[in-house]
């Protein structure tokens, strides 16, 4: 006889026990989840002694939602790991390698926690050319270089409230202090959210334009976002302090950056979509704030910061969801610093540059006491022999002298409510505070609103911001390569070994470099944000909410 209850069948005790069984686990699992994320230690904080003084070997013992705290040291993690499918940068390997996703890694002192790529026993950051360790030897005797620390591929990964130094370059390329990618060489996007906060990459070596030198303070590629990097400082970098590239809708900010005494303050290759460059500085650099297509390996090409979904508006309600706001950028008039390859190109006193970008957006910035060019935009004709990534996308190709030229030309860019001071005082014919070499294009680039704090705005062409200049959405053209305003800007970045005879120009030439001391940063003012409670973090909750990543940038 079947009993009912309630118009359903009683269960039986076998079944009811398991349903209980079942309950339980399911609130285990709830439980394990809330509170699983673990603390994993390295050196010593407040003469608390970690299990770990190595942070590639906590990270190997880490799980996603793990917190590893490095405590204050000088960190030289001699060993060199490459991740697995590496190519370009990524065939030198790393000193620290992340490849676990969600996990957050934070120094307890921003200055005093330093990742160095010095020989051990060295002293911290040595400028010593025989202390300075340069990785394996590939098959003919050559150090292959090395990286710092890589996050490979893996999202939702925090690196926040450390220094990086001297992981220089060599034969497989390497010399990135610090670095997010997400497929690096590969032309595709492999890595989603991340978050970088309270950085800071220098070095005190630099062995001349072949190498080894530090290539990127502070980088990220390869990258489809969101990510952020906020609080940062890159100084003495051979080629860009920062970067970003390889992202055609990168979805990623860059706050209150600090980019100073390199070849580039800040470089994006192909770098597009949804970027924000806001709140920054950048200072003392050959060039100062430099975008641009580029038939490289950060494929696809080109640059273009057009908002990449039909009808979407971009942060100023255009077309634009690319944008340089709010940021300073002066005295970039500086040849003794490092430099090499292709950012030798950058035309020296030059503040901000595009250079073959397209749909860009600069609004609002403080730009002055730049020699050449206040803000200055131009074609990128790319010269270097393609990789097979490479295809010309956005650029037209030609064969020159049997060379592979692809010609990237500017167009549909928006410059406007920037103030000016003190911008081409080199006093060069067509130096000035806004520049523009282009083609006739549709729509055309745009200037209105910029101001010069003298009353006079200088421009090449002259009225720039009057129609048709001044007009978004229309064709235009800006002064032609073989203009005046062209054979400066070839000058200015040493595309002719000596200036045309026909061509008076005179800029800054490099004398010696002149490496500077990294002063010290701000620092998290509370390192235990966000942790789970530990002995370094005894007063936090057991189970705090989970760590944005990436986040909002830093007050």
């Amino acid at each position: 006889m079947r009993l009912i209850l309630d118009g359903r069948r009683r269960p039986s005790r076998a079944r009811m026990v398991a349903g209980v069984l079942a309950a339980a686990f399911a609130l285990l699992l709830l439980a394990a989840s809330t509170s699983a994320a673990r603390v994993i230690t390295v050196g010593i904080y407040h003469g608390k002694k970690a299990r770990f003084q190595s942070i590639q070997a906590a990270i190997e013992k880490a799980k996603p939602g793990d917190w590893i705290l490095v405590g204050p040291g000088d960190y030289k993690e001699t060993a060199t790991r490459v991740p697995a499918g590496a190519k370009g940068d990524d065939r030198a390997g790393a000193g620290v390698l992340v490849t676990t996703p969600g996990i957050h890694i934070r120094g307890m002192d921003r200055n005093g926690v330093v990742l160095d790529g010095t020989k051990a026993g060295s002293p911290q950051c040595s400028a010593s050319a025989g202390d300075q360790e340069r990785g394996p030897l590939d098959g003919e005797g050559h150090p292959t270089g090395r990286n710092g620390l890589i996050v490979f591929e893996a999202e939702g990964v925090s690196v926040e409230n450390l220094t990086a130094c001297n992981f220089l370059n060599g034969s497989r390329g390497g010399g990135d202090e610090l670095w997010f990618d997400g497929g690096g060489a590969s032309g595709t996007q492999k890595l989603a959210s991340w978050r970088g906060a309270y950085l800071s990459a220098t070095s005190t070596f630099y062995g001349g334009a072949s190498e080894p030198f530090v290539s990127y303070g502070i980088y990220a590629s390869n990258t489809f976002g969101p990510g952020l990097y906020t609080r940062v400082f890159a100084d003495n970098s051979a080629d860009a302090a920062f970067y970003i590239g390889a992202c055609p809708d990168c979805k990623t900010t860059l706050d209150q950056a600090h980019g100073t005494y390199s070849d580039l303050g800040y470089s994006g290759t192909n770098s597009g979509g949804h970027l924000v460059v806001q709140n920054s500085e950048f200072d003392q650099n050959v060039s100062g704030f430099v975008t641009n297509s580029q038939n490289n390996d950060d494929a696809p090409s080109p640059q273009s910061g057009a908002c990449p979904k039909e009808g979407e508006t971009g942060p100023t309600g255009t077309h634009s969801c690319w944008l340089f706001t709010g940021n300073s950028v002066h005295d970039n008039n500086n040849p003794n610093v490092p430099t090499t390859g292709s950012a030798e190109a950058a035309p020296i006193g030059a503040g901000v540059v595009i250079a073959g970008g397209r749909f860009d957006t600069v609004s609002g910035n403080r730009v002055f006491n730049n020699g050449s060019w206040g803000i200055l935009l131009a074609p990128y004709p790319a010269s270097e022999e393609p990789p097979p990534v490479a295809h010309c996308e956005g650029g037209v190709g030609e064969t020159v002298e049997g060379k592979s030229v692809c010609y990237f030309d500017d167009w549909g860019n928006e410059i406007t409510k920037n103030t000016l001071t003190n911008n081409g005082f080199f006093g060069n014919q067509s130096n000035v505070d806004l520049a523009e070499i282009s083609n006739l294009e549709n729509p055309g680039n745009c200037w209105h609103g910029n101001v010069d704090t003298s009353g006079t705005v200088t421009s090449e062409p002259k009225a720039i911001q009057s129609p048709p200049h001044s007009e978004c959405g229309i064709p235009d053209a800006g002064e032609s390569l073989a203009s005046p305003l062209g054979a400066q800007v070839a000058c200015a970045t040493g595309f002719f070994a000596e200036c045309p005879s026909n061509v008076v120009a005179n800029y800054p030439k490099r004398e010696k470099v002149a490496l500077q001391t990294m002063p010290a940063q701000q620092t998290m003012a509370n390192p235990c944000e966000g942790v789970p409670r530990d002995p370094w973090c005894p007063k936090n909750p057991i189970s705090p909410p989970p760590y944005p990543v990436p986040g909002v940038p830093a007050k």
